[in-house]
């Protein structure tokens, strides 16, 4: 090994066991004196507001304003106002820690208490979002987890700066500094994190479907998945045409670049004639859409042709992250949900319909972690949700499903109290 790998990789392994030790001070540490620290950040994150914004500045001349990725790496002063608010709301939130969650005697007489605890470490890794280290570093703190960032090159000077400031009000709270941390850009110190077996409890990837592949593929500790999102709405032949057109654009063009946007409209082949009405608003905002033979007929001569193309297979399944949007005609609601079934990322999904009993079957029949009736697929969001602020949205179903927050960055353990007895 280069002699420069090996000094890189014991610099890793230095942070990784302060950050355990940091987690391990957490436990003695107050909640008024987290949420104090916690108003303190929200108060020194606006008051450092032009700070930021500078760096961030810098990450943005280096990417193309075209880039639908742009918007996620962009801070403005309403942002960061923003941000400051959800830390705020985070710290008058209860915690979870220390919540019995069940409480029971047994015959001889030991009491045992089920009780939430913090994992310790969590490690994120995310990509060009800078406002996740404070959505991170906020819920970690709150629920007394230490917590290791791995952002992206692409926002590299908003996230040092970021925790420049994170470790500067820790400091000043009399905390451990080390309760954040942030990681170089590069990939080997991803694979670090991913090797760092008995420092790192937890790793959260937060971005793209390669990047939660890799992470799945190469981990040697727990994971939870989040981020990939490939969802539908499905528009059914009893649905409301103007709550129709409401929340297929505020789905698919709200904020294209985010996990939550709509990836497919499905429609019921006897509304294909709404088709060019719910259009209207999606080529006002230059959404090219991949639509299937049925589909493409009905919107030809009423879709601009430079926004309309034909679908092929690769268009379905995919995540877009753009004003682009694939349109799938069926016969059936079976059909749709099959179609679900078949491409779905288990993230979100939507029907629009007039019909109880239309909405119940696709509620229960949709596997996803959250499934919408009249509403868009925008709302999966931990702050929507009334959480504050989300670490994630997790797509798998152990221990967490859908935005996480509080609760899901805790586990538990067995507290049992005797008086002396012994097992025969």
């Amino acid at each position: 090994m280069p002699c420069h790998q090996h000094y890189f990789i014991m610099e890793l392994q230095t942070q990784f066991e302060h950050a355990l030790k940091a987690s391990r001070s957490l436990n003695c540490v107050s909640q008024a004196v987290i949420d104090a620290t916690l108003v303190a950040l929200a108060d020194t994150t606006e008051n450092n507001k032009e700070r930021i914004l500078k760096a961030n500045q810098e990450d943005l001349a280096r990417m193309d304003p075209k880039n639908p990725m742009y918007d996620r790496l962009l801070l403005n002063a309403e942002r960061i106002t923003a941000i400051a608010a959800d830390i705020r709301k985070v710290a008058a939130l209860p915690s979870p820690v220390g919540e019995v969650l069940r409480a029971w005697s047994l015959p001889n007489g030991l009491k045992i208490r089920k009780v939430s605890v913090p994992f310790g470490v969590i490690g994120v890794i995310y990509e060009a979002r800078p406002n996740v280290g404070f959505d991170v570093f906020s819920l970690c703190l709150k629920t007394m987890n230490a917590c290791i960032l791995k952002g992206g090159s692409d926002a590299r000077c908003s996230n040092e700066v970021i925790v420049e400031i994170l470790r500067e009000v820790l400091r000043a709270q009399g905390l451990d500094e080390h309760c954040v941390t942030l990681l170089p850009t590069d990939h080997a110190a991803t694979a670090e994190m991913l090797h760092a077996v008995g420092y790192v409890d937890l790793v959260i990837p937060r971005g793209s479907r390669r990047l939660i592949d890799f992470v799945r593929e190469n981990a040697r500790i727990p994971i939870i998945e989040t981020g990939a999102g490939v969802c539908h709405t499905y528009f059914d032949k009893e649905a409301n045409l103007s709550q129709g057109i409401r929340i297929i654009e505020n789905g698919k063009t709200r904020r294209v670049s985010v996990c939550n946007a709509l990836d497919c409209l499905i429609i019921h082949r006897d509304r294909l004639h709404d088709l060019p009405a719910i259009g209207v608003p999606l080529a006002e905002k230059g959404v090219v859409l991949y639509a299937d033979k049925e589909a493409y007929a009905a919107l030809q001569g009423y879709y601009p042709e430079a926004l309309l193309q034909h679908a092929t297979p690769e268009h379905f399944g995919m995540e877009f992250q753009d004003y682009k949007m694939a349109v799938r005609t069926v016969s059936s609601l079976t059909e749709a949900i099959d179609h679900i079934a078949h491409y779905s990322s288990k993230h979100s999904e939507a029907i629009v319909s007039e019909n109880p009993q239309t909405i119940q079957a696709f509620q229960q029949q949709v596997d996803a972690a959250c499934v919408y009736a009249n509403s868009p697929t925008s709302f999966t969001d931990g702050g929507q949700f009334g959480f504050g602020a989300e670490i994630g949205i997790s797509t798998q179903k152990l221990h967490a499903r859908g935005p996480m927050a509080l609760p899901e960055l805790t586990t538990y353990k067995y507290l049992i109290d005797g008086e002396g007895q012994v097992r025969p």
